[in-house]
């Protein structure tokens, strides 16, 4: 009796578990249109009313719904998987079925005025046209590249065109050659010299400029006597400058009473050869010499 018990307890219990784990193929009449692209499945099996009422409708809807998701996900792995950090994963094909929007459609943007006027004149837009590689331009470029080093090089060059010579001379053929170097984007610094080549005439000075990086001391010296000349309250005298302008000034005044007194003396002057003085002209004196030459 115990172990019939046993077994029928035995037997329950495996039924339940086979209840859980159900098989993954299911029996349709009709078999259900898929939209894997929209996990989306399509039962059109007819549902018997009389199992619908026997049942508990729960557990119906339940089972029905388990059997068809189990059917999708068959198809799910029937198309093309591949491994993604330890998960696989399926490719889901393009949907099928169009599926309402969440939002109305957004209304067509009335035309501006510019396309209003483009339409009214039958104007249409046209794409610009690629860049094309002008090989008369880039000679003109060349040449009058060639010009400018020429300019700067002091050459005379022709009107039109370039005159090819048979012959050029030693000196022809080095400015030639310095005139290649220095057209360089370095002006020439990184160019090899042949052994025995001598360095260019009329080469030109360099600028020098003072290092930005170093010694500033010199830089100081310069900027400290800037600021003492542009914070002197009293502007540098220049002694001759202003030994000349007294001078001229003294003269000036000096001119100018002259002329007031020869004015005046002239009623009130005796006849008479003592009226000169031994100082010859009125207001005898030596006259001064120039200013600044003294």
């Amino acid at each position: 009796m115990a172990a019939c018990s046993v077994e029928e307890l035995l037997a329950k219990a495996e039924q339940e578990e086979a209840e859980k784990l159900k098989t993954i193929s299911v029996q349709k009449e009709l078999d259900l249109d898929f939209d894997v692209g929209n996990l989306l499945a399509c039962d059109k099996n007819r549902i018997e009313s009389k199992d619908f009422k026997e049942q508990n409708k729960e557990d119906f809807l339940r089972s029905l719904a388990r059997d068809n998701t189990q059917l999708l996900i068959n198809e799910i792995w029937k198309v093309p998987t591949e491994r993604v950090e330890e998960a696989i994963v399926a490719k889901l094909p393009e949907p099928t079925t169009r599926l309402p929007r969440e939002k109305p459609p957004p209304k067509p943007k009335p035309p501006t005025k510019w396309e209003q006027f483009a339409k009214l004149k039958g104007i249409q837009k046209k794409k610009k046209t690629n860049l094309v590689w002008d090989e008369t331009r880039v000679a003109k470029n060349e040449f009058n590249r060639l010009k400018n080093v020429a300019r700067s090089q002091k050459i005379k060059t022709p009107g039109v065109g370039l005159l090819p010579r048979a012959k050029q001379s030693k000196d022809e053929l080095s400015k030639a050659v310095s005139v290649a170097k220095t057209s360089t984007a370095s002006v020439g610094r990184f160019q090899d010299r042949l052994p025995k080549e001598k360095p260019p005439k009329n080469a030109g000075k360099r600028r020098k400029f003072e290092p930005l990086i170093g010694d500033f001391s010199s830089e100081k010296h310069k900027q400290l006597e800037l600021l003492k000349v542009m914070d002197s309250k009293r502007p540098k005298l220049d002694i001759t400058k202003a030994v000349n302008k007294q001078m001229r000034e003294e003269d000036r005044e000096e001119a100018a009473s002259r002329k007031k007194g020869g004015k005046g003396g002239a009623a009130r002057r005796p006849k008479g050869k003592g009226a000169k003085g031994k100082g010859g002209k009125a207001g005898g004196g030596k006259r001064r010499g120039k200013p600044g030459k003294r």
